[in-house]
This record gives structure tokens, sequence and C-alpha cells, in this order.
């Protein structure tokens, strides 16, 4: 998969004609992706399967579809499937989600993350390659030892299937180095970008590669306004539910890795406000910087800066999270575009 220059990409939550009909209009503006996530609620492939009925270039991808809800084997027969469908455009982002999602939801045990990501990926491959299905690891053994499985393999032609891992811990991000074909950086600020990067390199130097063969793909929400100091005060409250509920205290992927990125004591003050029940006091504690620096927002000018920061540190793909009616988010789109200029390689994916 070659990619050039810093792409433009929009993230999805289709629930019906009107959503389709935006993302249609983003391919128009030369937007290289959509990505659709599943948390506890829509699945991310029947949105995307249904996007790819209705569009003709625009790369498709789960950001992501969690690990465990789904055998490897299940994982990669549907990624098969859409990649099929879609005429070689789709992309499989997945991620471990958390303990809480996955043994409160899926009701599966959140064990090993990093052997499981790595034996999926694996596992996906062999089955994408048309080689026979047998792997013997940790997680995952197949055929199942001492019973009447049998190594089989698929019965789909050969369909390659571009892998992106969205990652934040050390090890997790040398092992999306090491295996990926894409990474995901939610909490990425360009300024701090070694924190991820220095671990996404190594990985990679690993399997004797270079970051270069990447694709890093950040979603920030995208707000053009003059009234920058409100809009950074409301999406940094927004990260208090993410500090303080999106795992438990002891185990917070989000809050580790802003941690790493130097606020360490801002995310501990915020998670006790949260869980002691003072929402609206974890929420004004939450640095403005993760408003600011995290997202693309405020005026034209400042949003241009943001942009040549993003492509100094390396980004290839800014996944822009979008809000308002159809009107106004394809208004924005359109803005950012136009603002990313020659920065941005319009829809040059090649699988």
């Amino acid at each position: 998969m070659t990619i050039e220059g810093m792409q433009i990409g929009i993230a999805a939550h289709v629930a019906g004609p009107e959503d389709a009909q935006f993302v249609r209009d983003a391919e128009r503006l030369g937007v290289s992706s959509v990505w659709v996530a599943e948390a506890w609620g829509q699945d991310a492939f029947t949105p995307l399967a249904y996007l790819a009925a209705q569009t003709e270039r625009i790369a498709l991808g789960t950001a992501i579809a969690q690990l465990g809800a789904r055998t490897p084997a299940n994982l990669a027969m549907t990624a098969m499937s859409m990649q099929l469908l879609s005429g070689g455009r789709f992309r499989l982002g997945i991620g471990t989600s958390g303990p809480q999602v996955m043994e409160g939801w899926h009701g599966v045990r959140f064990d090993a993350p990093l052997t499981v990501t790595r034996e999926t990926i694996e596992i996906v491959r062999t089955v994408a390659s048309g080689r026979r299905l047998s792997h013997q690891g940790r997680a995952y053994q197949l055929p199942l030892p001492g019973g009447q499985g049998k190594a089989i393999r698929s019965m789909l032609p050969v369909t390659p299937v571009p892998i992106y891992v969205a990652s934040l811990g050390p090890r997790n991000l040398e092992l999306t180095g090491e295996l990926a074909d894409g990474w995901i950086g939610n909490t990425f600020m360009p300024e701090h970008a070694d924190v991820f990067l220095d671990r996404l390199r190594a990985g990679a130097a690993r399997a004797d590669r270079s970051l270069a063969d990447l694709d890093l793909v950040i979603p920030v929400a995208v707000e053009i306004t003059d009234d920058v100091d409100e809009a950074v005060r409301r999406h940094a409250r927004g990260y208090a539910f993410t500090i303080g509920a999106m795992g438990s205290r002891d185990q917070n992927f989000y809050n580790a890795a802003f941690t790493r990125q130097g606020f360490g004591d801002d995310v501990r003050a915020v998670q006790e406000l949260w869980l002691a029940g003072r929402r609206d006091e974890a929420a004004d504690r939450v640095p403005l910087e993760f408003g600011a620096k995290t997202n693309l927002i405020g005026t034209p000018g400042m949003i241009g800066d943001r942009l040549r920061r993003y492509r100094d540190a390396g980004v290839t793909t800014l996944q822009a999270k979008l809000s308002g009616s159809p009107t106004q988010r394809l208004d924005t789109l359109a803005q950012l575009v136009d603002l990313a200029g020659d920065d941005v390689a319009a829809a040059s994916f090649e699988g």
C-alpha cells in the first residue's frame, strides 16, 4: 500500500441515507478515507458495507473493530468479504478496547492484550494469504489440540487486507511498528510526537522496516471558529469522561498516554474528581492543552499552523471528526481540505 503526502480522512457514524450522502460529498472533495468505530452499540462493519455500495474511491476503515468480540478467523472472513465487495478499499483497524467493555459487554476475559493482538494479526494474514490455518499460540490454538478439527484454508481467493492497530502503550506501539500497515493514534499531540513515534520506530526496526512503512492516522476534532477560548474549553471538558470513565482507577490506557506526555498530575486529579462524583469539577480541571493540542480548533490561520505541525511530525492521515448538520460538516470539511492545500494528497491510496 502506497501513501503519498498527508491526507484527510473523516470519522463517520452512519445511521441512514443522510450520512451516506455526506460521505459521498466528502469523496467528491477528495477525502481519502472514512472510518467507523464500534463501542457498545453499532458495529463497525455493517455501516462500511453500506457505504461501500454507495461510493467509488474512498477507503473504508474500522476504527476500531474490538479484538475478542470475534474470533480471529471470523474477523478475517469479514475483512476479506469487505475487501472483495469494496474493490480493495477496505482497511482493518483493530484494537483491544478495555476490560470494562470486553468483560462487561462481550463476556470475554481481558487477558494478555499484546498476545491477542499479535496472534490475531498473524491469523488474519494467514487466512487472507490462502494458506491453511494452523496456529499454535498462547491465546489461540488452531486446530484445537486433541479435537477433530483440521487445518483448512479460506474458500475465498487470496485477499490482502491492510491492518491498522490502535495502540497507546509502549509495548503495543512497538508491536504496531513491527507488524501493522498503519497506526491509529488517539491522545496524540504533535508537540510530544516522539513519545509515540520513537516506540513505533523501534518496533519497525525489529522487522527491518521504517516509520515510513506505516500510515499514521490521527483522529482530530475540527472546529473553525473565532471564539477560540470557548471552543478549546468545551473540547477539553469533553476529556473528563475519557479520563474518568474509560477505564478503571488502576488501568486507563488514555490516562497512561497523557501521563507519558507530561500530564500525570492533571489526569490523576481529573480522575479523582470524576470518581468522587464531582463531574463538573473534573471537567473544569482538564488542561486546556488537551482541547487545543489534540484537535484542530480556531481560526483558519490557526488551523493551518496546526496542520503544518502534524505534517512535520510525520502524520500521514488526519481523521477529521466533524459536528453539526450535514451542511455544516461539509462546509467545515471543504475549508479543511482547502487549508491543507498542497500538503494533502487527495485520495491516492494504492492497494
